[in-house]
């Protein structure tokens, strides 16, 4: 049971004033009463507290679901054991933030001047407030990123040191941990702060990432994949959409405008897949948000989560290579599908654990496909195999959603703006999914959320328990 006394606002300022020189940097309320990103989310914290001290006291003894045994094997698939409030996945109608669908951000977070997309600041408002933000809440949270964004020499050094052979994720994880020295939140623990205020420097450590981590990013590409030289950061001026593409050496509005959409809609996706899960589960130890980030990362990695964008690309154009001279129709890819599904592999970019219809993420980036690029040949492709293939998978029968995933359709747009390079594909995923997980990260340590610490059993265990209960019979 979380204990809240009625002093907990008193003890925390008590615990800033006894520590002055943890001097936190957060923008506070400007001239025309524009709240900062520290005050906005302070303000919700005691409502929060209080709803989840009321909940535990009204169902604190009742039961989520349960656990089979296939469960337990299986990856823990649907069990309901944690928390997460920024946002939920429903497998008919696909992710929400905060209650809202993707069109539903599409059409009140603020935009650009002229452009169409949501800006990445009003989701990270979003995720971690609750609230829709006001163009100058956005505003100010972009100058409040523009004063810390600049990036450590140090850090810089360990970047431009790593080897340009080094998979991108490696070197986004090693450059997160570069940064890992400015914690406020591990300097903070060591002055032995009071726990009531371990939100506010995990927030402080969620803003200085990122507000760095598009140029830690944007560095690895241009070192990777061309000479190294960059443009500077534009950040205050542009938004972190806008300046990422900018730093990587892109100057199209509609990129820009991609890399909106692109940010925003990779960010968050509850908490049980693995990079979330892994940001909570270290972060529950209390290690500082760049150390907890970095365990996402590492997950995001692997080829069953975030890699599997580039894994996608691979195989479309694997697809158009196969169909070589002829022309490219529904009873040439169906026959393609099969010789992949018949050779025993799987087909890349369709299924989800969760959802059991299109991923809402696939339908925003094929809407964007079809107001910019509609003539796009490998766009053209994945529009008929997303005739094609949910018809074989349903045929076939061996999978619970036939239907495409948000992967089967970013590495195209990319592909189409001149950014080829596949194995980067999934440090942009890791750039969007920091705005949902550190967030979330904030309102663990404000939620005063404990340790992970989940049981486990052997198979013997199992065996003797069942066992057991049926001699009893």
């Amino acid at each position: 049971m979380l204990r809240v006394g009625a002093t907990r606002l008193a003890r925390a300022a008590a615990a800033r004033s006894a520590a002055p020189g943890l001097g936190l940097r957060f923008k506070t309320t400007d001239t025309s009463g524009v709240l900062g990103i520290k005050e906005a989310l302070g303000s919700k914290i005691p409502t929060a507290i209080a709803d989840v001290k009321a909940v535990r006291e009204a169902y604190g003894d009742e039961q989520l679901g349960t656990c089979t045994v296939t469960q337990a094997y299986g990856g823990m698939r649907s069990v309901k054991a944690m928390t997460y409030e920024t946002s939920l996945l429903d497998p008919e109608e696909g992710i929400r933030f905060r209650g809202m669908t993707l069109p539903d951000c599409q059409a009140a977070l603020p935009r650009a001047p002229g452009g169409g997309e949501p800006l990445p600041e009003g989701i990270f408002w979003l995720l971690l407030t609750g609230d829709v933000p006001s163009d100058a809440q956005v505003n100010a949270l972009r100058e409040e990123f523009a004063s810390r964004s600049k990036l450590p020499a140090d850090a810089i050094a360990v970047i431009d040191a790593l080897p340009t052979n080094m998979h991108p994720m490696t070197q986004l994880n090693a450059g997160v941990l570069a940064l890992q020295p400015q914690s406020a939140m591990a300097a903070a623990y060591e002055k032995g702060v009071h726990k009531s205020t371990y939100w506010e420097y995990c927030l402080d450590d969620a803003l200085t990432l990122l507000a760095q981590l598009p140029e830690v990013a944007a560095r690895i590409y241009r070192r990777t994949f061309h000479d190294g030289s960059m443009t500077p950061s534009a950040a205050g001026e542009l938004d972190m959409g806008a300046n990422y593409a900018r730093m990587m050496g892109f100057d199209d509005p509609k990129f820009d405008e991609l890399m909106r959409l692109y940010l925003t809609i990779h960010a968050d996706h509850e908490g049980g897949n693995v990079s979330a899960h892994a940001v909570r589960l270290v972060g529950s130890a209390l290690s500082d948000p760049f150390l907890s980030f970095s365990s996402g990362l590492s997950g995001l990695a692997g080829p069953l989560h975030g890699l599997a964008n580039q894994e996608v690309l691979r195989w479309l154009l694997e697809m158009k290579e196969s169909l070589g001279s002829k022309e490219m129709t529904k009873e040439a890819l169906t026959g393609l599908v099969w010789d992949v599904l018949n050779a025993g592999k799987v087909v890349p970019g369709f299924g989800h654990a969760v959802l059991r219809k299109t991923d809402p993420r696939y339908t925003c980036q094929r809407e964007f496909a079809l107001k910019h690029m509609p003539d796009d040949e490998m766009f053209q492709m994945v529009s008929m195999l997303y005739e094609v293939v949910p018809a074989v998978l349903t045929e076939q029968g061996k999978v619970k959603n036939p239907f495409p995933n948000v992967d089967a359709h970013s590495g195209v747009l990319l592909r189409h703006y001149g950014l080829t390079e596949a194995r980067y594909y999934t440090v942009m995923f890791g750039v969007s999914r920091a705005i949902g997980t550190l967030a979330s990260l904030v309102w663990d340590r404000a939620l005063g959320l404990p340790i992970e610490r989940p049981k486990s059993v052997t198979t013997g265990w199992i065996k003797a328990h069942f066992e057991g209960k049926a001699g009893k019979k």
